[in-house]
């Protein structure tokens, strides 16, 4: 018989890190510097909550996407 394990990544932690709020709105230009910090923003839990948003200010299109700590009811 042989074992099978699995890895799953840790759970997060109950609340955000350091003392983050549970929503968050992230906004800038779209650009890879805002995808990155929606990346970095996931990286220790939260997760994306709804589609993102753009428009454009006459020069640059900017981008919003909000995001959620796991178990925050909006």
């Amino acid at each position: 018989m042989t074992a099978t394990t699995t890895s799953t990544s840790p759970a997060p932690a109950s609340t955000p890190p350091e003392g983050l709020p549970a929503y968050r709105l992230l906004t800038g230009s779209d650009d890879a510097s805002f995808c990155r910090r929606v990346s970095d923003a996931l990286a220790p839990g939260y997760r994306l909550y709804g589609s993102p948003a753009a428009t454009f200010n006459g020069q640059n299109v900017i981008v919003a996407q909000a995001i959620v700590w796991p178990g925050t009811v909006v």
